[in-house]
């Protein structure tokens, strides 16, 4: 029921939605956030915040509260569930295959990495995005349950990350993949998982992603001012959302300058994978995306990079009552399909 009527308020004519949260468009550095984004955003202002609550109780609002946003699978595909083996530093993981319904083809592969600040999400987080890439873009995805803070802070998650990704480059046939056209991605702090493993992978000397997918990508864990200062109570990640993920993934304070956390601070990203970087506008990372799109730029990386100046963090789990979301779901797949093949 909540559900309907969070979508059946949010249909309503955008200049209603504007006058119902504050009666003027929002717009802050020229961009202008969408009316369905501004009115969820009004009404948050008055509930409690998730970094107000304890953990456990913090997942399952975001949990509940995405729900009401995102989109079901895509139909015509294959999902299953399966679980990564042991390897190393990395327990077993739970893992979800998305697969295009191509026989006697073998298909490029995306291990992709959930937002969430490390702390928050699961498969169901991306869950329709996932299949939406699936669908669209025609590659096999392999959504990987990491595990979260503060119950496993970092490295942690960098070393499910790698594993995960050594295990699909590994193992692609087995699930109808291409092991030679395997992809890294991920959004948020997933998006920083996948920046790692490109970087650590260049590191170790062993085959690299052939691709980096990066939406609003959390690569520097020390930034301040900018954006985080611009939009520091957007919804919804804030600035003070961020230093609560930062504050229950980070040991200490300095992690925060360790590259595996802020891929973003690397002096030298020579020969990395090329990359496709997506911001949101309304974003407090939107600065950390396009810089370290720049940063790869001048090292000459190629890179394809797009800020989306509507939306807000997250919109890779609105698609279900945001179209200005599922659009730029859409086009992130094109983008991908054109890309990896």
């Amino acid at each position: 029921m909540r559900t309907f009527l969070v979508r059946t308020v949010l249909s309503l004519p955008q200049r209603w939605l504007v006058s119902m949260a504050g009666g003027q468009p929002l717009t802050i550095e020229g961009r202008t956030l969408d009316p369905r984004l501004q009115f969820l955003a009004h009404q948050a202002r008055n509930g409690t915040k998730l970094h107000e609550l304890p953990v456990t109780d913090a997942r399952a609002a975001a949990a509940d509260g995405l729900s009401m946003l995102d989109a079901p699978a895509m139909p015509g595909i294959d999902i299953k569930d399966i679980e990564i083996p042991a390897q190393m530093a990395s327990p077993a993981l739970k893992a979800r295959i998305y697969r295009p319904r191509l026989p006697n083809r073998l298909t490029p592969v995306l291990v992709y990495f959930h937002m969430g600040g490390a702390v928050i999400g699961d498969l169901e987080t991306c869950h329709h995005f996932c299949s939406l890439l699936t669908a669209e873009a025609g590659c096999v995805v392999v959504s990987v349950d990491y595990r979260l803070a503060p119950e496993h802070k970092f490295p942690a998650a960098v070393e499910d990350a790698l594993s995960a990704f050594r295990w699909a480059r590994e193992n692609a046939l087995g699930f109808g993949g291409n092991t030679a056209r395997v992809a890294v991605g991920g959004d948020s702090a997933g998006g920083m998982l996948a920046a790692v493993v490109a970087q650590e992978c260049r590191k170790m000397q062993e085959r690299a992603p052939v691709l980096q997918l990066l939406i609003y990508p959390a690569v520097d864990w020390t930034a301040t001012g900018g954006s985080m200062e611009a939009y520091a109570n957007a919804w919804p990640l804030s600035a003070e959302m961020m230093s609560w993920f930062r504050d229950h993934y980070l040991r200490t304070p300095d992690d925060a300058k360790d590259l595996r956390v802020s891929p973003g601070l690397s002096p030298d990203l020579k020969g990395l994978p090329p990359a496709l970087i997506y911001t949101a506008g309304h974003d407090p990372l939107v600065d950390q995306g396009r810089d370290y799109a720049e940063a790869l730029k001048q090292q000459n990386v190629p890179v394809l990079y797009r800020c989306f100046d509507s939306l807000s963090h997250g919109f890779t789990a609105m698609a279900g009552a945001v179209p200005a979301a599922r659009t730029a779901l859409l086009d992130i797949a094109a983008d991908l399909q054109r890309t990896l093949g």
